[in-house]
């Protein structure tokens, strides 16, 4: 009858959450009798349970009649938040002016609800919906087992992020999350280890919201066209073997392999221009799969435009290497593997 959602965060003091959309129900309370010029509003009381020095005082409606809170109630504002509010315009004393005064709320200042515990179908779709959202996108060839409804995503990303921000979901299936990511302007990255999955499911609905070519889920709710795109990269094996302990160069680390691999590693793109492998801005990568030696560094160095500087990486390096890296391009750097390369964590 029902599913579970856990929600996880780094540091719950730094978690911020968005509000969710408005409701015909949550606004089915919101009138205007008095043709006030904001517009709709509803009443909220003024009155609150906890105690405080200036929460018992009298006031005066609009035919003298005097009112203070009843029974172990206090007003949950001050005398002064209370004549500005009457000053605005913003107490409702009943149609006739006599009756216990409520606060105005308007319903073009409120935005959107805080988010609750308990969502309903009706507001985040089911398993039929989710079904029928890949029925529509795949006709029947390809049928999903556990698709999600779109609905529930944009609850869940609309509330724990921002445009822009990062969505990352690490069991991308027919990739509902990234798909509704992608239409509510986030930025994603997904992960799948099935590639018949990927190739059946996951990338050809996220080229179908890219191109425009997705209509339904919550396409028109969110406004989405069409634009964007991604890359579909395939993770290899890892750079490293660990034995007792200790990390060394896999096997098939060697050549052109190894010089791919450590430019994954250190966020450069590849680029094949003998003696470079990347290039990440004006820095260009180069790759020794062996020592590097004084000889190494002048080949290399003098291959460099006047504002480049190079990052030099070498299963090994000569003492006089690294001073003479210093001297010849200063802001160039020689890294050891695997030593240098463990010692860093890239987060994109």
């Amino acid at each position: 009858m029902q599913d579970y959602l856990l929600v996880y965060a780094l540091d719950r003091t730094r978690l911020k959450l968005g509000r969710v959309e408005r409701t015909e129900l949550s606004d089915s309370d919101f009138w205007n009798p008095d043709d006030d010029s904001r517009g709709r509003w509803r009443r909220s009381d003024l009155t609150a349970s906890h105690a405080y020095e200036d929460g018992r005082y009298e006031v005066t409606g609009p035919h003298g009649d005097v009112f203070t809170p009843r029974g172990n109630r206090w007003w949950s504002v001050s005398r002064e938040t209370f004549e500005q509010l009457r000053e605005d315009n913003r107490l409702w004393w009943g149609k006739t002016g006599r009756t216990f005064p409520f606060r105005k709320r308007f319903e073009s200042e409120l935005g959107g609800l805080v988010p609750i515990t308990l969502w309903t179908h009706d507001e985040v779709g089911d398993n039929r919906e989710a079904k029928g959202e890949i029925t529509r996108l795949f006709d029947r060839e390809a049928i999903f087992a556990t698709p999600k409804p779109e609905r529930l995503l944009r609850r869940v990303i609309g509330i724990a992020s921002e445009p822009g921000d990062m969505v990352l979901d690490c069991f991308a299936g027919s990739g509902t999350t990234a798909a509704v990511a992608h239409k509510m302007g986030r930025r994603w990255v997904t992960i799948e280890k099935e590639l018949l999955t990927v190739e059946t499911f996951t990338r050809p609905r996220l080229n179908k919201v890219v191109a425009g070519e997705d209509p339904g889920g919550v396409t028109a709710a969110v406004g989405w066209e069409k634009g964007g795109g991604f890359r579909v990269l395939e993770v290899g094996p890892s750079l490293y073997d660990v034995q007792e302990g200790r990390a060394f160069l896999a096997e098939w680390a060697t050549n052109g392999a190894f010089a791919e691999g450590v430019a994954a590693q250190l966020g450069f793109r590849v680029e094949h221009d003998v003696p470079f492998s990347g290039r990440k801005g004006r820095s260009r990568l180069a790759v020794v799969d062996g020592v590097v030696d004084a000889g190494v560094v002048r080949a290399i160095v003098s291959r460099l435009d006047e504002d480049e500087r190079a990052v030099l990486v070498g299963k090994g390096a000569t003492p006089d290497a690294v001073d003479l890296l210093k001297s010849l391009s200063p802001g160039s750097r020689l890294r050891k593997v695997p030593r240098d390369l463990l010692k860093r964590r890239v987060v994109r």
